[in-house]
């Protein structure tokens, strides 16, 4: 259950004093991430039972703000963090009637799960309230999954297969410090949530396939695609996150990314486009406050311009994928690519959910371009 964990915290460590200004912050807008960074910089004095206390009253509180304004009937950081501790960790807490107080969630993004996902809006929420596992991948040009699970317990870090992605891997060693470990140094494996995994796998690239990856970012789905033994056009707007895919390709012994400056033709596209992100709700604890619901409407209509510079550049197949539940940026849009180019066929439509698969919300279509 949600829940649950927070009975496990030691509380009895917990110093308000530490926590309230963070938390005030945080209610104001201040990324929660950041003030639990900030917080434990400030008290290098606390113990690991007082830092552990201190991450989850910053970070609950962030997260079950509504509801626990619902327990408190109050907004201020004390009563709120006060029926964190004392309320929500109970051992019976009262369950709000509403959705939006039961899973602490706002107005409009109550709405919108509520017309989403229907009945199944009251699991996708607490599957949500639980922060997401840590997933890798292993790094098929250096190691198999097995393999890596092998290194990796040498070093102390316990880990158990991925449920769906033949080289995911779930760590189980709380706090493991992967990116000081000898296995990551060596490149054997990246970070990436199980359902991004399973997405990158729908363009079922080989040795002797070109792919043009369209919105590739920092160039988790690049490296996945270069594992499969792909030629990766990697192309984005952002040279930031360029200059972080060259760093990761090279760790990664990843030779055959190439990075591109405009859109280019290859055998397969990947349009992994930017959106909403309601599917990765579950890697913030505020994220679903600091998320505006203006982001519903604010995407779809690049989301079809990238679909169309994919058209011009896919010779065989199309992946189109977004990490939000929301038609309008989903469904819609692959409806109307439908319409619009008979020359591609739709073969296969996808979704990954956290309360039914385990991973973060995917939304993936595949086209094939008709002889």
């Amino acid at each position: 259950m949600a829940l649950a964990r927070l009975t496990e915290i030691p509380w009895e460590a917990l110093r308000a004093d530490v926590v309230l200004p963070a938390i005030a912050r945080v209610l104001e807008g201040a990324p929660a991430e950041g003030e639990v960074d900030r917080a434990l910089r400030a008290h290098r004095e606390l113990s690991r039972d007082g830092r552990r206390a201190a991450v989850e009253a910053i970070f609950g509180v962030a997260l079950w703000r509504r509801r626990l304004a619902w327990h408190a009937g109050s907004e201020t950081p004390a009563d709120l963090l006060a029926a964190l501790v004392g309320d929500l960790a109970g051992p019976s807490p009262a369950v709000p009637a509403r959705l939006a107080d039961r899973w602490s969630l706002p107005d409009w993004l109550e709405a919108h799960l509520v017309r989403e996902l229907g009945a199944d809006a009251d699991a996708f929420c607490e599957a949500i309230a639980v922060p997401g596992p840590v997933c890798l991948r292993a790094n098929r040009l250096i190691c198999t999954r097995d393999q890596l699970a092998a290194r990796l317990e040498s070093e102390g870090i316990a880990t158990r297969p991925g449920q769906r992605s033949a080289d995911a891997l779930v760590v189980e060693t709380r706090n493991a410090n992967l990116f000081g470990s000898q296995a990551w140094r060596d490149g054997l494996f990246e970070p990436q949530d199980e359902g991004s995994q399973l997405v990158g796998q729908l363009v079922e690239a080989g040795p002797s396939d070109t792919v043009l990856d369209l919105c590739a970012g920092a160039g988790g789905k690049s490296l996945l695609l270069a594992a499969q033994g792909a030629t990766v056009l990697a192309h984005d707007t952002d040279a930031a996150r360029q200059g972080r895919l060259r760093t990761r390709a090279a760790r990664a012994r990843a030779t055959l990314i190439q990075i591109v400056h405009a859109p280019a033709p290859a055998d397969q596209v990947l349009v992994d486009a930017p959106c909403s992100e309601l599917g990765t709700l579950r890697r913030g604890p505020d994220a679903r406050w600091r998320i505006q619901p203006a982001a519903l409407t604010a995407f779809p209509k690049a989301q079809r311009e990238l679909l169309e510079t994919a058209a011009r550049c896919a010779r065989k197949r199309i992946v189109y994928a977004t990490c939000t539940v929301n038609r309008a940026e989903n469904e819609d849009v692959a409806a109307l690519f439908d319409s619009g180019h008979p020359e591609f066929r739709r073969v296969r439509e996808a979704r990954f959910l956290p309360h039914l698969d385990g991973t973060d919300g995917f939304y993936a279509a595949v086209w094939d371009r008709t002889p």
